[in-house]
Formats: C-alpha cells, sequence, structure tokens
C-alpha cells in the first residue's frame, strides 16, 4: 500500500473519528489544522488508525508525530 492509498483511508479514519465529512488531510496536516483534534481525540484516532491497518504503535513513536505525513510513515515501516 502506497503513501497516497493510506493517506485516503486515514482521511476517512479522520471523518468517522471527528464526525467531520469536511475533513482533507494533507501529509503537512497538524492538530491545530483539524477542528476537534485534541489529546482526547488523538487517542481515538491513534486507536483507529491501529484497529485500520492491524498494527500497534509504540508510546515513542506516537508522540515522535508532529504532522500527518509523519504518522503515515509509521504506518508503512510497520507494513513492512
Amino acid at each position: 500500500m502506497d503513501e497516497a492509498e493510506i493517506l485516503k483511508r486515514m482521511n476517512d479514519i479522520f471523518v468517522e473519528v471527528l464526525d467531520d465529512t469536511q475533513i482533507v488531510l494533507s501529509e503537512a496536516t497538524t492538530a491545530d489544522d483539524v477542528g476537534g483534534w485534541d489529546s482526547l481525540t488523538h487517542v481515538q484516532l491513534v486507536l483507529a488508525v491501529e484497529q485500520h491497518f492491524k498494527i500497534r504503535f509504540t508510546a515513542r513513536e506516537i508522540r515522535g508525530w508532529s504532522n500527518v505525513g509523519e504518522m503515515i510513515a509509521c504506518v508503512i515501516s510497520k507494513q513492512q
């Protein structure tokens, strides 16, 4: 699965978790760019991404993300 496909699937996850059909993610998107993406929904998003891709992130990996692109890179690294 390539970055574009993962981004599309992550966008779908964000739309569902945040209940906002107007969300359009890019690799540069941060929590400040998305209404409703706070610390509580961050946990929900991480769990939803883990469940969807059938992977697990470490706390260190999660703390290291500063944007959606870094989340995608982590998903890719887990799938190899």
